[in-house]
């Protein structure tokens, strides 16, 4: 059964950024996908008139299936990693750069998983400096992780920035030291690349032949997931051979793009 091309799922809704642009450039019908239900309020508000045509379903993208989309779709979009919107909410516990209570949970108090506050006052300090290390690249993970457990108990995003500050120092003009400890717990709370490990080959089943999958990571370990399942899944056929990259003038209209890596793949036809 042939994709139908006027159909794409967006598995990371947020606040409907990438709905918008696809609605607006000539998608008919966009499935949006997010766990996050203050999220889904947002992108309907945010979509005004073009809402009516986004079926909206709070899910972990690994969850969805066609009897949600309606049969094969013609693309799927990942956006992985955290929301604007989300980090820009204080109350969310996201961004070391607002104070809040530490939380991480991309779907908040509908979500009854262990918290960034959970996870840094119960863990030992191997498992925490293995956190930081695996989910962050963070090479000081266990000065880092020792601070922690002789800081505890840590309530709020502003004393766990600042036991790193004090754990590691702060360079002048440098990245803030705490943004790859706040990765890893964000990663580790939301069981992001186990998510994205399940989800990729699931998702490549519910595109018809020539159906198209583009993910966008902004980690090392999201990205290596994706280049694997993309090359190993025999139904597709990989079309970025390196990932793209943001231009200078993307990185300077968005810094928060400076990371990103974009992948595409696309369902072959021998496939169906």
């Amino acid at each position: 059964m042939l994709a139908d091309a006027d159909v794409v799922i967006d598995m990371t809704l947020g606040a409907g950024g990438h709905t918008a642009a696809l609605l607006r450039g000539g998608v008919e019908r966009v499935v949006g996908v997010d766990r996050d239900p203050d999220a889904i309020d947002e992108a309907r508000r945010r979509l005004g008139d073009l809402a009516s045509r986004v079926r909206f379903v709070r899910a972990r993208f690994s969850e969805v299936d066609r009897d949600a989309v309606g049969g094969p779709a013609g693309g799927v979009l990942f956006d992985l990693g955290v929301s604007s919107m989300q980090l820009d909410d204080a109350s969310r516990g996201f961004s070391f750069r607002q104070d809040a209570v530490l939380d991480m949970r991309m779907a908040g108090a509908a979500d009854d998983e262990p918290t960034a506050r959970d996870l840094v006052n119960s863990l030992p300090a191997d498992e925490l400096a293995d956190i930081l290390y695996r989910f962050g690249d963070e090479r000081r993970s266990r000065r880092i992780a020792g601070a922690i457990v002789r800081n505890r108990p840590i309530e709020t995003t502003d004393q766990l920035a600042g036991i790193i500050v004090s754990a590691v120092g702060r360079r002048p003009g440098g990245p803030h030291p705490a943004r790859r400890s706040f990765q890893a717990l964000r990663i580790a709370v939301n069981r992001e690349l186990e998510e994205l490990t399940a989800s990729l080959p699931h998702a490549a089943g519910l595109l018809g032949p020539g159906g198209r999958v583009v993910a966008i990571s902004y980690h090392s370990s999201e990205d290596g997931i994706v280049k694997r399942a993309f090359r190993d899944d025999a139904t597709l056929r990989v079309l970025t051979k390196k990932p793209l990259t943001p231009t200078d003038g993307e990185r300077a209209a968005n810094p928060r793009a400076r990371s990103a890596k974009l992948r595409a793949a696309e369902r072959t036809e021998a496939a169906a």
